[in-house]
């Protein structure tokens, strides 16, 4: 999902930042003197981007009113949407550890996340491994993507990560459980010949 974020906010911004520059300079420039051209919004610098009748063109009509206010409110759902889901942090901050003095010690989430990472990508048959803590604080969670090297087991592979790299951070945190969302991934290789 972040990626398909990234592609949305690049996107988006770029369309409404070309927007804005569009036509804030061509009223700038008609606004300066600039000769505009026939079919332009904007006619000369003392003529105004929305006339009286412009405005008050469709108010008579029945359909025009619910179209704006939900076309408005669409405009809004999405608004806010992008917003919940560029201030949304995916990746866990912190790690709440119990150190069984009834304080709590945090342990930062990308230290973690680094240790599991290479636990997991000493385990038999994988090539590199990539771990982000999810959740919350008190209850983490992990994604770990493996990237499997040819002809190796997967199910043996995903039986080592979860009974040691996984046991062994859930066990060092401190933390009841620690569940994983796992993604296996192969390795490209040439077809080798046989003979």
């Amino acid at each position: 999902m972040s990626t398909v974020l990234r592609i949305v906010n690049r996107v988006l911004l770029g369309v409404v930042g070309l927007a804005l520059v569009v036509l804030g300079g061509s009223v700038l420039a008609i606004g300066l003197g600039v000769r505009s051209t026939s079919w332009w919004i904007h006619d000369g610098p003392h003529d105004v981007l929305l006339s009286d009748a412009g405005r008050t063109r469709w108010r008579d009509q029945g359909w025009w009113w619910p179209a704006v206010v939900a076309g408005l409110a669409v405009l809004v759902l999405l608004a806010l949407w992008w917003l919940a889901a560029v201030l949304h942090r995916r990746r866990l901050a912190e790690v709440l550890v119990d150190v069984g003095d009834g304080e709590g010690a945090l342990l930062r989430g990308r230290a973690l996340e680094s240790v599991l990472a290479q636990d997991a990508g000493r385990l038999d048959g994988v090539a590199h491994a990539q771990v982000q803590l999810t959740g919350k604080k008190g209850a983490p969670g992990a994604r770990v993507q493996l990237l499997m090297e040819p002809h190796v087991d997967p199910g043996h592979t995903l039986h080592l990560l979860t009974t040691e790299a996984l046991a062994h951070a859930r066990d060092s945190a401190g933390l009841a459980a620690l569940p994983a969302e796992v993604r296996l991934r192969a390795v490209k290789h040439r077809a080798e010949r046989v003979s």
